[in-house]
């Protein structure tokens, strides 16, 4: 780990995983453990529901195409 606190992922990981720079995780912690999990844009979604349905008070349907292009846009500066 750097003084900054990043950490390199092995070349044979990254391959093996199909990790490219800009590629997005979830980190969390299990049995004392950080794992770092990729992040696609189907488990996302799925993530999204989840909170969704845990803050929200039930199942609410995701609007993908919407949050992508939120997303988009403020990655561009366009808000």
């Amino acid at each position: 780990m750097t003084s900054d606190f990043k950490v390199e992922i092995p070349e044979e990981l990254r391959k093996k995983l199909g990790i490219k720079p800009g590629d997005r995780f979830i980190v969390k912690t299990e049995k004392g453990a950080i794992i770092l999990q990729p992040l696609r844009p189907k488990e996302a979604l799925e993530i999204l529901e989840t909170i969704a349905d845990r803050y929200l008070g039930g199942p609410r349907s995701i609007d993908a195409a919407r949050l992508i292009e939120e997303s988009l846009d403020r990655e561009a500066g366009i808000h």
